[in-house]
């Protein structure tokens, strides 16, 4: 299955395989993580693929964190509203770690795209959540892409 997959990958014009696995990386929930494995286990150079779904999902962090600074302008300092159990443990993590904790540990539990949203919303400083959101994407791109690397030769080689 897997040559499969790789050999239909390797028929594509390079620019269709870099968009689809940047594609991959803007989906919430598959984020850089499963974009880089998905790229490496499709084929593509493991930077190639890094690198790919790093920038699928640092475009659609970035659009939600502006768009919640945006919102959170508009809606000035009206009284907040009720916070749900998971917002509010999220709050928690959040006045606990602060921005680089949430962001580093954050995509084990949700997406960067929620979780950037809502440090946004908590009233963190927009570029600091962008800057952290990235160095996070980075990490845990790189991480599952080496993953994928290592697995895909295990699973070449058996």
């Amino acid at each position: 299955m897997v040559e499969g997959l790789q050999e239909w990958t390797a028929g594509l014009p390079a620019v269709l395989q870099w968009l689809g696995v940047m594609a991959a990386g803007a989906i919430p929930f598959v984020e850089s993580y499963l974009g880089s494995a998905i790229g490496v286990v499709a084929g593509l150079n493991p930077v190639v693929a890094v690198l790919a779904a790093v920038v699928g999902n640092v475009i659609t962090m970035t659009l939600v964190v502006l768009s919640a600074d945006r919102l959170r302008r508009r809606r000035g300092t009206e009284a907040p509203e009720e916070m749900s159990p998971r917002k509010q443990r999220l709050r928690g993590i959040f006045d606990r770690f602060g921005v680089p904790g949430v962001s580093l540990l954050g995509q084990t539990v949700l997406p960067s795209q929620i979780t950037s949203g809502a440090l946004v919303a908590f009233g963190a400083n927009t570029r600091g959540v962008i800057v952290w959101q990235i160095v996070s994407i980075i990490l845990w791109g790189v991480l599952f892409g080496a993953l994928a690397v290592l697995g895909v030769d295990l699973f070449a080689s058996a």
